[in-house]
């Protein structure tokens, strides 16, 4: 008896680095007609794009790379907000259990939306120069906020190239400056327990002091003696250790609890883009995971952060929103461990090396307020035409 394989569709897709993260880059109008709303067919598609729920968490069957920076996946269309471009939204898919999690943004990929939207001929013509800086205004559908991507040009395409070095990334690029306006909660308070640093209360481990920050992306920051850590721990410390991961994570319900982010502590396995958890230290020297090594003097706090369960490589740009946010206002854990102060940039040192971030805070009837928060990427097309998935993905 022979059974006859059920063929494959073919989406148009972009594979795409941003930042210190990949992705699969899709224009709304190019998906498959059922996945071009919100729901299960949308999350299907993806899921199988990326090649997850995958038990043995290695993606092979897929275009994930089996890490919480490469299971992304974005979708950009022309806007529907006045004064904006394009719409950008992002779905993080879990890598071994079968769900998208579309709570939150994905910070380094912001910097290759605007790349991608006028390769994919969003952007009128007549606003990108034959040389210069085009602004992309880009509206973050997660989070409802407003991202500006200063995109350089060079003969009327996008300029890709360029000397300007990220830590994380291996090959220099282009330099391209993101900003993210009023990062803070839109809807609530940056601090939304109305504390700059809290006692989180964790039932059989203790208490700490966090600070719980709603900008870029809701964000738990902890000192990292507190947790036992000096600061400058690289992934095998942490990821290589099952007892660290479950305590991150209890403590990660916990917080995500007192910041107003779930009912109850069952629905933060099913929330794991955000909150984000991480832990920070003054300035010491480290070597970096590439082996570089990384001066006290040249960095202003240390941060390491936890994405979708694990020690992240380098930084989540959306947490990286957060530090700088956190950073400038006095009285923070991470402005603590900075020295104290007000400040409007800090460099702080990750696994991979060193990042800087500009944020200027301001009080306004008692509330911390922060205008823009900006940082530098890059981004790069590594691959582009068709992705294929089974055509019975959608039964």
């Amino acid at each position: 008896m022979t059974h006859s394989s059920p063929s494959q569709i073919k989406v148009a897709a972009t594979y795409m680095r941003g930042g210190t993260s990949k992705g699969v880059f899709f224009s709304l109008s190019d998906l498959p007609l059922q996945a071009q709303a919100p729901g299960e067919a949308r999350d299907k598609l993806l899921m199988r794009v990326i090649g997850s729920p995958d038990a043995y968490q290695k993606q092979i069957d897929g275009m994930g790379g089996a890490t919480s920076s490469t299971s992304k996946t974005v979708i950009v269309s022309k806007s529907t907000q006045p004064g904006h471009d394009v719409d950008y939204l992002f779905g993080q898919v879990a890598i071994d259990k079968a769900f998208v999690d579309w709570s939150g943004n994905c910070g380094n990929l912001s910097a290759a939306v605007g790349p991608f939207a006028i390769h994919a001929g969003l952007i009128d013509s007549d606003k990108i120069p034959k040389n210069g800086v085009v602004e992309v205004r880009i509206w973050q559908v997660n989070i409802r906020k407003t991202i500006v991507a200063h995109v350089p040009i060079i003969d009327g395409m996008v300029q890709e190239m360029g000397d300007f070095e990220l830590d994380g990334v291996t090959f220099p690029a282009a330099e391209i400056q993101v900003d993210f306006m009023k990062p803070a909660d839109g809807e609530g308070s940056m601090f939304p327990t109305g504390n700059l640093i809290d006692d989180l209360n964790v039932p059989g481990m203790g208490r700490f002091n966090a600070t719980m920050i709603n900008a870029g992306i809701p964000t738990i920051f902890i000192d990292a003696a507190e947790l036992g850590y000096v600061g400058t721990e690289l992934q095998e410390d942490i990821n290589n250790d099952q007892v660290a991961l479950e305590k991150f994570e209890t403590i990660r319900a916990h917080g995500a609890m007192q910041m107003g982010l779930i009912s109850s502590i069952e629905e933060a396995s099913s929330r794991q883009h955000t909150p984000k958890i991480a832990f920070v230290s003054q300035p010491k020297a480290y070597t970096s995971s590439s082996g570089k090594p990384i001066d006290s003097k040249d960095i202003d706090v240390l941060v390491r952060a936890l994405s979708m369960g694990k020690l992240h490589h380098a930084m989540m740009g959306t947490a990286a929103v957060a530090i700088a946010a956190a950073a400038s206002v006095p009285g923070t854990i991470v402005n603590l461990a900075a020295g104290g102060g007000k400040k409007e940039s800090v460099t702080f040192g990750h696994p991979s090396g060193t990042l800087k971030v500009g944020a200027t805070a301001s009080q306004i009837d008692g509330n911390w307020l922060v205008e823009k928060a900006t940082m530098s990427r890059s981004a790069r097309i590594i691959m582009e035409g068709f992705v294929r998935v089974p055509s019975d993905i959608f039964k």
